[in-house]
């Protein structure tokens, strides 16, 4: 495995915020263990009501999908659609996050009676053909309304196309709009300026799902279908699915989404859904946003990198349970040969920087190589980034045309990085951390100068330090199973709402044991109080910690281990030595 993968490098331990009258007043009002109300403070939440609704919100609370810009005339066109049994086609992008919107919006439609049909982007290196590779299907199955799912706000130009043959199109899309915005019936996208709309952070399916609720609400004032027939609650696994998978943001409105949606997923009767888990050894009963991420979404989006994402869409709708199985098996041989070309391109990477240290005296590394599957650089971007915390630019060269995926750090957005390279590139989109781009092979050098010489300017040396963001301190007598259960409040975690990371001060009880090659298994005690830690890729770290009575600072997230029995077990994200041999702090 190529080294960048696992970073031996210290972090810049970030202490956590105090406001001991915040915090004070948080385990008064809500009751609540004090480490979980420290760790609300250093979230940065600024007053009860705020904690409230973050612990406590439900379905009801989901914002109204009218306030979403257009989205009246976007339900008027579909209503319309609808009266006069129109063929409506429902355009998807090709990740996980346009699957499952496609998915959402065309058992949807089904169910309240439309002639609906789907096509998903299966895009090649140039990605010049977007949404009008979809029209001559379109018009062969005579839709008269075209849906975009998680695409759309970028091609402005290709939908004034799709417009002149006669077809209307409504966008739904999150990604940052261009100055450019699609002429058509309506653009649904919350992050249109101006949008009144108050969750920003809605990911494509989310989008499309508010789509559906717009649509069920007006259907239900109308009195052309009842209340009691629609159940959108069973549309929330999908929701879930993709929101994850596109790594939104999950707070606000998201994490209702999706704690929902894992209940959802939890109890689902998609016969195809169960057997991707089935082949991913992943146990649905006990599905997390961690099993989803790092098992489902994985096998799901290789149909999208490396075959035909059209598949993904059957896959989420299909009846049949053997055919389920034939296509589950596919998924999981598309993940293996994905994972295999990873490995190719990750030990490219790896020499290349080996090659050229020099690069690393820059606050940006831009990558490229005509060798390279488009389909995968988003990967090999998203780990170099995360191991090297960068700006990453991953280039695949095809006939003179390089695809590009981009990945970034929090003090990096990408898109004024972009903008300030449009006039040599062909197009770009995406989000502010992660977004992609085509150019011509003859301008790659000139975007290295002007990208590099963007992030050198706006970047200092801490920015590019890695960090590891601390929400408390505690004790080995804070951690019990009640302790833990009160961690579940945080729940669901992901982007923007990561796992707590703890710290604390305790002593080695023994040396640790290598495990697995790589990884550490330390056992500390603190006071009467003995626990195991599991310290993932810091194997290299056994040596130093082979010393009688080392007392060590330790940063983790307390987890639930059930092998042999329920035990408390320490995910270490980093130590440090603090006494020197014989030595008590």
């Amino acid at each position: 495995m190529p080294q960048w993968n696992t970073s031996t490098d210290d972090p810049l331990w970030v202490y956590p915020k105090i406001d001991n009258a915040l915090k004070d007043s948080i385990i008064k009002e809500f009751k609540i263990h004090p480490v979980i109300a420290q760790i609300l403070v250093n979230r940065g939440f600024k007053n009860l009501e705020a904690i409230h609704d973050y612990l406590y919100a439900k379905l009801p609370d989901l914002h109204d999908p009218f306030l979403i810009t257009e989205m009246p005339q976007a339900v008027d066109r579909v209503c319309r659609a609808l009266r006069e049994r129109e063929n409506i086609l429902i355009y998807g992008d090709n990740d996980v996050d346009g699957m499952t919107g496609t998915a959402l919006l065309t058992e949807f439609f089904q169910f309240i009676g439309a002639n609906v049909f789907f096509y998903v982007s299966n895009r090649g290196p140039l990605r010049q053909s977007l949404i009008v590779e979809a029209l001559e299907y379109a018009l062969k199955n005579e839709c008269k309304l075209l849906i975009t799912v998680d695409c759309g706000i970028t091609a402005a130009g290709e939908i004034a196309k799709v417009v002149e043959k006669g077809v209307d199109v409504i966008v739904t899309d999150h990604h940052e709009p261009t100055d450019k915005i699609p002429h058509c019936v309506a653009t649904l996208n919350p992050k249109l300026l101006n949008n009144p709309y108050p969750n920003r952070d809605l990911t494509g399916v989310g989008v499309a799902f508010k789509l559906a609720h717009a649509i069920t609400n007006q259907l239900v004032a109308e009195n052309k279908i009842s209340p009691k027939k629609i159940d959108l609650k069973r549309y929330l696994d999908l929701v879930a699915l993709g929101t994850v998978s596109d790594m939104g943001a999950l707070l606000g409105e998201n994490r209702i989404l999706v704690h929902y949606g894992i209940r959802q997923l939890r109890k689902t009767k998609r016969i195809g859904l169960m057997k991707l888990a089935s082949i991913s050894d992943a146990d649905l009963t006990e599905l997390t946003t961690f099993t989803i991420a790092s098992k489902i979404a994985p096998r799901l989006n290789s149909l999208g990198r490396i075959d035909d994402p059209q598949k993904g869409v059957q896959m989420l709708l299909i009846r049949n349970a053997v055919m389920a199985e034939k296509m589950a098996l596919e998924l999981d041989l598309n993940n293996i040969e994905r994972q295999k070309i990873e490995r190719t391109m990750s030990a490219d990477v790896e020499n290349i920087i080996a090659a050229d240290p020099e690069m690393l005296k820059h606050k940006a590394i831009i990558l490229q190589s005509d060798k390279w599957h488009p389909g995968v650089i988003a990967i090999i971007s998203t780990r170099v980034s995360k191991h090297y915390n960068r700006p990453v630019v991953t280039i695949a060269i095809d006939k003179e045309i390089g695809k590009a995926s981009l990945r970034s750090i929090p003090e990096f957005p990408l898109l004024p990085a972009l903008k300030n390279c449009s006039d040599i590139l062909m197009n770009f989109g995406g989000h502010d951390f992660a977004a992609g781009m085509t150019l011509k092979e003859s301008n790659i050098d000139e975007f290295k100068r002007r990208f590099i010489q963007y992030a050198d300017e706006a970047l200092g040396e801490n920015d590019i330090m890695t960090k590891l963001l601390l929400d408390a301190e505690v004790k080995f007598d804070d951690l019990s199973f009640d302790f833990m259960e009160s961690i579940r409040l945080l729940e669901p975690f992901g982007n923007g709402n990561s796992p707590p990371v703890l710290y604390c001060y305790a002593k080695q009880a023994w040396p640790p044991k290598v495990v697995g090659k790589t990884h550490l298994k330390l056992y500390l005690e603190q006071g009467d109080r003995m626990l195991e830690g599991i310290a993932f890729g810091k194997a290299a770290h056994s040596p130093m910690l082979r010393k009688k009575d080392l007392t060590l600072r330790i940063a983790f997230t307390p987890q639930i281990n059930n092998f042999q029995g329920p035990s408390i077990q320490l995910m270490i994200r980093d130590f440090q030595i603090v006494t020197p041999v014989n030595e008590t702090p």
